[in-house]
């Protein structure tokens, strides 16, 4: 099968935190969107979310197609990806719930569209069972949220083919998204996995006494994060290593590094440090609630991505 007709309408099935986010990006896109979700004020609230991101989305700049009248809500999944060119699946994290889902939806949704779930960590592989049609279906994980932050993680499964994996890198770049496609199945796919390996060390310097919790958010977000905001780690040891770059990191520094990986620690959540956590991320909200944190973060996160933005335009640019 060929996945190359143009994509014009999107169907987004599931509208929580994740999928609003989606549809948002996608109306801002200048695309069409038919969404889907059993959930009482399921509507209103999508709505209600759209209509706050878009200021967002209009400082990122919006296609010259894009429009709130572009939405459309209905509660028949079924309906709603009969009409799509792609579907963005965004249901509980369950893999029975998944499966039955997905049966359903490669049943109504047209053989040449594409079928992508939002999963953090279930396997594709596992997801597709009972499709007619698993050649389709992909993992489109993003990171959120996904109107603000590229990155998406595509993850094919077993009978996934890899013309709709192309379909699927093609479609998420154009719509200025950052995929990277991740080679084999794996619990969390990258991402995440990355967020472990951080979080585990922070938690064991907190149950060791090493550091409070807001001492190890300062330590992130005001040292290493902001370079990895700018670049990624492997692109920084480049210019670690100096006029020799990554050649010369790897011969010199790369036995520090090694002996470093067998220094960190395995902590073991437990009820007290748990509550630790807890009791550290309350002091350094200081107040806060979660609806102020979350537009600090965004207003910050535009910032970024103006820059970056600005930052790559002029790479690419002739004269550059």
């Amino acid at each position: 099968m060929e996945y190359n007709k143009p994509i014009r309408t999107v169907a987004v099935v599931g509208t929580g935190v994740i999928g609003a986010s989606w549809a948002a990006q996608f109306l801002a896109r200048g695309l069409d969107v038919i969404a889907t979700d059993p959930g009482p004020n399921a509507e209103a609230t999508l709505r209600s979310f759209v209509k706050n991101t878009w200021p967002a989305l209009t400082e990122l700049g919006l296609s010259s197609e894009a429009s709130l009248d572009r939405l459309q809500f209905t509660p028949s999944s079924a309906k709603a990806v009969s009409m799509a060119d792609f579907v963005q699946e965004n249901a509980p994290e369950r893999l029975d719930f998944k499966v039955q889902l997905y049966a359903e939806l490669d049943d109504a949704t047209p053989a040449d569209s594409i079928i992508a779930s939002s999963s953090s960590a279930l396997p594709m592989s596992q997801i597709q069972v009972k499709c007619l049609h698993p050649e389709r279906c992909i993992i489109g994980h993003p990171f959120n949220p996904p109107h603000l932050i590229p990155l998406v993680e595509i993850v094919g499964g077993a009978k996934t083919s890899q013309e709709a994996i192309d379909r699927a890198f093609t479609f998420y770049a154009d719509l200025g998204k950052k995929p990277i496609r991740v080679h084999k199945e794996l619990p969390g796919h990258v991402a995440n996995r990355l967020q472990w390996a951080l979080y585990r060390e922070i938690s064991y310097l907190v149950d060791q006494g090493v550091l409070s919790v807001e001492d190890s958010d300062v330590a992130v977000s005001w040292g290493p994060g902001l370079r990895w905001g700018l670049m990624g780690p492997s692109m920084l040891w480049h210019l670690a290593g100096g006029e020799g770059g990554i050649q010369h990191f790897m011969e010199h520094l790369a036995p520090g590094l090694a002996a470093g990986f067998k220094l960190l620690g395995d902590p073991e959540l437990t009820p007290d440090l748990e509550k630790r956590i807890v009791e550290g991320v309350v002091h350094e909200a200081g107040g806060r609630t979660i609806d102020q944190l979350e537009m600090q973060r965004d207003a910050m996160l535009l910032k970024l991505l103006s820059i970056r933005t600005a930052d790559e335009k002029l790479a690419s640019s002739p004269q550059a």
